[in-house]
């Protein structure tokens, strides 16, 4: 009879196809590289087919290799999952959920969602941390993550099971006294003569703003770069240039006046945030029970994102009169 496959050999698998080398990898793991190398050469012998080519220089896996390495990376983050929410029961905690997110999503509806799972799932841990989107599609297929909350336009996507979540709309943001300041939408042609403010340079807007650009022809007038959307809003307050925001973000700081947030009337404009899952038959219960409140949570918000840009839009103050 055939025996099962163990978790240390499917680790040191791991080490030796990440490392590259028997003595790399053996130093990773704590052992001698001949013990490593014979106990990979007992694994290739249990399943039956190569696993490794060895090379004078370093080792790298087979076809059948690299189909073990993808299932052992989701085994090993499975138990490394699985210690986790039982050293959480040890602590009175029913379970425990990492989350990845995208900037853009945590400066909207996200935390607030959280915080209501929470209030009612009081025994569920949540690790919540902010990551580009890149990255929370690689942590999320990669079993290093239970949940990745981001923007769909540019991430790949492809092999995670992807739900709605929330939406929203980009504007312009300016000042008071900025010419623009009083008309009633604004297409992204007529912001490129003006300076502007760039904002988390290389991030999904920043690429997003310059792919659109390319396609007039154009090149945005960047006069500054800023990391945050904060610093952003305090150098449109006053006037050095304007940015294309995410509305439901900048809505909070276009109080008193001190900002004039107007629809950007593009196509592309409308965002769309998706909650990916490795599917949920993989997830753990607490992991499926965030996701089903999320899932809730969108379901419940206001249907059409134009309707929720027009109400925001509402709420800011209009610019005042231009002096003649």
């Amino acid at each position: 009879m055939t025996r099962p496959l163990d978790p240390v050999s499917l680790q040191h698998f791991v080490a030796v196809c990440e490392e590259g080398s028997f003595a790399r990898a053996a130093e990773r793991e704590a052992l001698v590289a001949s013990a490593l190398s014979k106990r990979l050469a007992a694994l290739e012998a249990e399943v039956g087919v190569p696993l490794l080519i060895r090379r004078r220089h370093g080792v790298e896996p087979t076809p059948a290799g690299q189909a073990l390495l993808a299932r052992a990376r989701e085994v090993l983050a499975g138990l490394d999952q699985l210690r986790v929410e039982l050293g959480a029961f040890g602590r009175g905690v029913q379970g425990s959920v990492r989350v990845l997110a995208s900037p853009s999503v945590l400066a909207e509806r996200l935390p607030d969602d959280i915080a209501a799972f929470l209030e009612r799932q009081p025994g569920i841990h949540i690790g919540l941390e902010e990551r580009m989107s890149p990255d929370i599609v690689r942590g999320v297929r990669e079993g290093n993550a239970d949940v990745g909350v981001l923007w769909d336009l540019i991430a790949d996507l492809s092999g995670l099971d992807a739900l709605p979540y929330h939406t929203d709309r980009l504007c312009v943001a300016l000042s008071p006294s900025h010419p623009l300041a009083r008309r009633p939408s604004l297409s992204y042609a007529d912001t490129l003569d003006q300076p502007s403010i760039n904002i988390i340079p290389g991030g999904q807007m920043d690429q997003l703003l310059r792919r659109q650009a390319a396609l007039l022809g154009r090149l945005p007038s960047h006069r500054m770069h800023v990391s945050s959307l904060d610093a952003a809003c305090r150098m449109i307050a006053a006037g050095l240039g304007l940015a294309v925001l995410p509305l439901e973000a900048a809505a909070p700081h276009a109080g008193a006046g001190r900002l004039v947030l107007v629809p950007l009337a593009e196509p592309w404009a409308v965002r769309r945030f998706v909650v990916v899952t490795r599917g949920m038959p993989l997830l753990s219960a607490p992991a499926r029970l965030l996701v089903e409140s999320l899932r809730a949570a969108a379901q419940s918000a206001t249907p059409s994102a134009t309707q929720s840009a027009a109400s925001l839009l509402s709420q800011a103050e209009p610019a005042p009169p231009v002096s003649r």
